[in-house]
């Protein structure tokens, strides 16, 4: 514990709060980018309840981690294998959000506009 005083509290309590959703399955598949110092004790929790995750470097400061169900931080470690601003359409549609929310990504990254229903 005395590792987590060193941690940033809104990052402990944002991954308090994604590790919660995780477990109630809300969501498969958490992100979180934060500073490098921090990743440590975070290691440690997510090793120590046996959840699945993946680190990737963003530069000597920040890491993203990538962490949820198995099948998806797999999926995920063969996905982003650059900087995820360099991601195909594809690929970041694959990483996924909300289904709609992820939907209007993947158009607008293509450069296609969302389709708009006008009929009610």
């Amino acid at each position: 514990m005395a590792c987590e005083a060193a941690l940033d509290q809104v990052t402990l309590r944002i991954f308090n709060h994604n590790v919660y959703e995780f477990r109630r399955g809300v969501r498969c598949l958490f992100l979180m980018t934060m500073a490098a110092h921090d990743l440590p004790p975070i290691l440690v929790r997510l090793e120590g309840s046996q959840i699945e995750h993946f680190v990737q470097q963003v530069n000597a400061e920040k890491v993203n981690l990538f962490f949820g169900r198995t099948a998806f931080v797999q999926t995920t470690r063969s996905i982003v294998t650059k900087p995820l601003c360099q991601l195909t359409p594809e690929e970041d549609f694959m990483l996924g959000y909300d289904r709609e929310q992820q939907c209007e990504r993947y158009l607008s990254r293509c450069g296609r506009p969302p389709f708009v229903c006008t009929s009610h």
